[in-house]
This record gives C-alpha cells, structure tokens and sequence, in this order.
C-alpha cells in the first residue's frame, strides 16, 4: 500500500489535473470515498479500509521503532489522507 501511495503521488505531482481531482476530495461529502474513486480512475486501486490501515500501521511503528517507543502517539500521523495531501501541497 506505502509504495502504490507513492506511486500515485509521483503521478500526481507530474499531473497537474489529477492533483486537482486529488486535491478537490476534501471538499466532498465522504472525503476518504472520494479520494479512494479519484486514485482508482487514474489506475491506483485503493480502498478507504487499506488508507486507513497503512495511517494506523505507520503510527503504530513509530511507537515502538525507538528506544522502546514513543509515550505517546503523534497526533495526526495515523491520517494517511491528510499526510498524503500535505506531500502533494
């Protein structure tokens, strides 16, 4: 999943229009839905359940990868959605 993510972000910085498509999920009404629908039509099948999961695996990892882990979750780093948006910014 980490690797078709960063597939579809190299494709959409070279993309301007599906940047745009990307980018305009936010405004929908099921953001995740949406962005999920946009990612399938350029050729990056992703479900909501998998952009979730990859976003709580990474935070999770955070937590115990140092010195015995993190006391705390980082908020936010579990939102692979909003991440991935920020890198497309």
């Amino acid at each position: 999943m980490e690797e078709m993510l960063a597939k579809l972000l190299a494709a959409a910085r070279e993309d301007g229009e599906l940047r745009a498509r990307l980018m305009a999920s936010r405004e929908a009404e099921d953001p995740l839905s949406d962005f999920c629908a946009r990612a399938a039509e350029a050729g990056f099948p992703i479900t909501v359940g998998e952009l979730v999961a990859v976003g709580e695996e990474y935070s999770a990892n955070l937590l115990k990868s140092v010195n015995g882990g993190a006391e705390y979750p980082m908020d936010g780093w579990d939102d692979a959605y909003e991440m991935f948006l920020a890198a497309l910014l």
